[in-house]
């Protein structure tokens, strides 16, 4: 009886005639035989398939290259035309409001008063001559059409560039039982125009603002005086051409108690790092000096 384990020896494939998939045998040890080992320079599996991906991206690479060369070495065609700049959307513009029920129906009352009406998001605007806004400002308010009987806001404009009207009065008008609203500017050729408190009481303090940081003169106001700033204050601060910057004027210096160079700087410092003002006793020395029988703004009558 022949023993099992003398069994005839199969033959082993040889290194080239191994397809890919068959188990090659291994030793006792779990080692491949050095058939089973790739030659030197030979990828398999995982390191082929991105050595792969990776020369198919700088083959790219290389294209896109190549193609924006050749489009550098290449000059436009003569007359081709330029691809269409894409605008951006444009707003809102102010239309010609000359039309208006409103302008025409003052033209008609106040001949030549009317210089300019245009129309903005249904917000109305008439520059009007500065001699003649006392009595458009009084039809408004007491002709039964129109009843603009409230004075929300009176304000000023400064120019700089426009030489002759360098600053621009601006009435905002309201009617309380129409709900509309209309906008009158008056532009000043010498920051002088009439009053219009025995039209709207209200607009003594609002004319006093406007005097007092722009300089218009407000003829027959009842009251005519700064409100924000001292009397003797010189310049008005919402001018253009009022410095920006802290600088020591007349009054600064007529009011202002002496300090030493040492506490001038310090003051400086403290300036420059946008610290309290009245933070040493020199400059608290100033409320005692203007309270001491002199009145910064005197209270109303």
């Amino acid at each position: 009886m022949a023993d099992e384990n003398d069994k005839p020896d199969k033959p082993q494939p040889s290194d080239e005639s191994a397809a890919p998939g068959v188990v090659v045998p291994k030793d006792s040890a779990g080692t491949p035989p050095p058939s089973a080992i790739p030659p030197a320079g030979e990828l398999a599996g995982a390191d082929a398939e991105k050595a792969s991906m990776v020369e198919q991206a700088k083959a790219r690479v290389a294209a896109v290259k190549e193609n924006l060369a050749d489009k550098a070495a290449t000059p436009p065609a003569a007359g081709a035309p330029k691809p269409p700049v894409k605008k951006k959307e444009e707003g809102p513009k102010p239309t010609d409001a000359s039309n208006h029920k409103l302008v025409q129906k003052l033209k008609s009352k106040f001949d030549g008063a009317v210089l300019e009406a245009s129309e903005f998001i249904n917000q109305l605007s008439i520059s009007i001559a500065p001699d003649r806004v006392v009595e458009i400002c009084d039809f408004l308010r007491t002709d039964q059409d129109t009843r603009f009987n409230y004075l929300s806001d009176l304000t000023c404009v400064h120019f700089p560039l426009r030489k002759g009207a360098p600053l621009e009065v601006v009435y905002q008008l309201y009617s309380i039982s129409r709900n509309e609203r209309v906008r009158l500017k008056a532009a000043l050729a010498n920051a002088s125009i009439d009053s219009v408190t025995g039209v709207w009481p209200s607009a003594n303090w609002m004319e006093r603002e406007v005097y007092d940081l722009f300089g218009v003169t407000f003829r027959n106001h009842p009251d005519l005086r700064r409100i924000l700033l001292p009397p003797d204050w010189e310049g008005h601060p919402l001018l253009k051409d009022y410095p920006l910057e802290f600088i020591e004027n007349a009054w600064t210096s007529r009011h202002l108690p002496v300090m030493t160079d040492v506490q001038r700087e310090q003051l400086e410092q403290r300036r420059a790092y946008g610290l309290e003002i009245l933070s040493v006793p020199q400059e608290r020395m100033m409320r005692e000096i203007l309270q001491a029988g002199k009145e910064v703004m005197p209270k109303d009558k």
